[in-house]
């Protein structure tokens, strides 16, 4: 594994070969093209959005590089038709760093990877604490990068000068990164596991949005009275469907925490709503009587929510000893094996192995805990990769065995 160096990183601040031009034309798309595809190896990309403050997830700027040809900055809200680019690099291996963040916005414009290597994902394969960009270019480049600008609103026009240049620096190093932790992976014997995840990752999109997201409000876990469910989930949707209006953060327009003191609170008009602290600024409260309607029309709800999410989502493990003794047991057998194994290979568990599978297979038990063969099958069936099933099978089918061991010895005693 690499060593951090005694001495201190150097700054990185500026782009070796400066500052290029934002191309915002598709006839500069289109030279852009031709000079990438000139260009050596794999190419870097980032994209930057507007996360927290619009409510889409779309890209505002794109960065691409590579060797022989450099660094090009993209302003996808300018040039709407991406193919010159995308007929360029769809092909080529990509490097990015955190891909599940920038998949889904690049695919939006035409830009789908047929094959990568995330930066990220390489650093958590090889057990690094900290697995941030710029905590890895310190490790393995000593190279320190600001991050200053990392949650920007990216939708601004223009774009200020320096968070072009921070920009231009998320793919400044990644081709440099990605050729030692290729080379760390191999010599450490995790290629094939970083191979297996990188042509997982090439097929992966964000998650359609999940039944009943308005539990997801935070704070929700106070609300239990049916009626006061009614109002988080009418006071949600009502959010969200003006946030979509607006393209904006759904939390710039009621935060959670309104929505939970609305939904509890002994409020008797639209100007108690106005008072709420929660309601923070001027646009929060501008909307109270919309609030206050929305409220009342809840109320009214002759099917409001229960407190248990439609499903087949499972109690939290610490609920299993009343619901479900048995799988509390092989929750606390199976769990702790599985962490010693990944702590003893000095990765996360969960590389290893979802949590949300862990706790199916325990709450559901059955033979397959105890047959390898079985075991294999359902892991398959859940997505897991092969580097995955070949570690954890037999951590799992031996914790299993162990408890039914000491059972047996209960039992005869």
């Amino acid at each position: 594994m690499s060593e951090t160096t005694e001495t201190s990183a150097t700054p990185l601040t500026f782009p070796r070969e400066g500052l290029p031009s934002v191309i915002e034309t598709t006839h500069d798309l289109r030279r852009a093209a031709d000079a990438l595809r000139n260009g050596t190896g794999p190419v870097a990309i980032d994209a930057e959005r507007a996360s927290g403050y619009r409510y889409s997830s779309r890209a505002y700027l794109i960065q691409v590089r590579r060797e022989g040809a450099g660094t090009f900055l993209i302003d996808p809200t300018y040039v709407e038709d991406m193919t010159p680019l995308s007929e360029v690099i769809n092909p080529i291996e990509w490097i990015l760093h955190a891909s599940t963040q920038d998949i889904g916005c690049l695919v939006e414009v035409g830009l789908e990877p047929t094959a990568l290597f995330d930066t990220e994902l390489a650093g958590r394969l090889l057990g690094r604490p900290k697995v941030g960009l710029g905590s890895l270019l310190e490790t393995d480049l000593n190279v320190s990068l600001a991050k200053e600008h990392s949650a920007a609103d990216w939708s601004t026009r223009p774009l200020p000068e320096p968070w072009l240049i921070y920009a231009a620096l998320d793919v400044e190093l990644l081709i440099e990164l990605r050729e030692l932790q290729k080379a760390e992976l191999i010599e450490r014997e995790r290629w094939h596991w970083a191979e297996q995840e990188f042509a997982y990752l090439t097929s992966w999109r964000p998650p359609t949005q999940r039944d009943e997201p308005w539990r997801r409000t935070s704070g929700i876990h106070t609300v239990r009275k049916p009626e006061q469910l009614a109002i988080v989930r009418e006071l949600w949707q009502l959010r969200d469907q003006i946030a979509r209006d607006k393209d904006k953060a759904p939390g710039r327009v009621l935060p959670d925490l309104a929505i939970i003191d609305i939904a509890k609170k002994d409020l008797k008009t639209a100007r108690d709503v106005f008072k709420l602290d929660s309601l923070r600024n001027r646009s929060h409260k501008a909307l109270a009587d919309t609030w206050w309607d929305a409220r009342v029309r809840a109320m009214s709800d002759p099917h409001p929510p229960s407190a248990s999410p439609k499903g087949t989502v499972l109690p939290p493990p610490k609920a299993w000893a009343e619901k479900n003794p048995e799988a509390a047991q092989r929750w606390d057998a199976v769990r702790p094996a599985i962490n010693a194994f990944a702590e003893a290979l000095d990765i996360a568990p969960e590389l290893i192995v979802s949590p949300d599978i862990v706790r199916r297979l325990c709450w559901e038990g059955g033979s397959r805990l105890r047959d390898a063969a079985e075991l294999r099958d359902w892991l398959i069936d859940q997505g897991c990769r092969p580097w995955q099933i070949d570690l954890i099978t037999d951590v799992i089918t031996q914790s299993a065995a162990e408890l039914a061991s000491a059972h047996a010895i209960e039992d005869s005693n």
